[in-house]
């Protein structure tokens, strides 16, 4: 895929954004155990993480989808509270919009849903994105280990 997808469900490139199935879970899981954003002092935190049927079937989980089918990324939104639980962008699909045109998705499902804000733990080298698609920074989450080793930067995304 060499073009860049565009702010729309379907953009020219052929990227569409579909809901998640119970089929999804096993791509799905792969995609974040093999995120290069989590490899060094971030691995611990991935390490047998599971994205379960259950877990798609319960909670607002979105697909990006090629041309061919295959899975580019994902974010999965918990409605009450509102939070961005996950989101991840395949390591060869990024830098080429599919984060924006899932975070756009997001945006609209959030709007629909009547959620005025959404609530934004990020991964620490993830944080300029957020902020780049309007999110602002709101604190700090301390480290909580042994699941989590590091602060995380907390962030809100106003939803309009």
């Amino acid at each position: 895929m060499n073009s860049r997808v565009t702010d729309r469900e379907s953009g020219e490139s052929g990227v569409s954004v579909r809901r998640a199935t119970a089929r999804d879970a096993k791509r799905l899981t792969r995609l974040v155990r093999t995120s290069s954003a989590y490899e060094g002092p971030y691995a611990p935190m991935i390490a047998g993480y599971r994205v379960g049927p259950d877990y798609i079937e319960t909670h607002e989980v979105h697909v990006a989808v090629g041309p061919d089918g295959r899975v580019l990324g994902f974010y999965a939104l918990i409605l009450s509270p509102p939070e961005l639980d996950l989101m991840f962008v395949a390591d060869d699909a990024q830098g080429l919009g599919i984060g924006r045109l899932l975070m756009a998705h997001m945006k609209r499902e959030a709007h629909e849903a009547g959620l005025d804000s959404v609530r934004i733990v990020s991964h620490p080298p993830a944080e300029g994105f957020y902020l780049g698609v309007g999110a602002r920074r709101t604190g700090t989450v301390t480290a909580n280990p042994p699941a989590v080793m590091w602060d995380r930067p907390e962030l809100e995304l106003p939803i309009s």
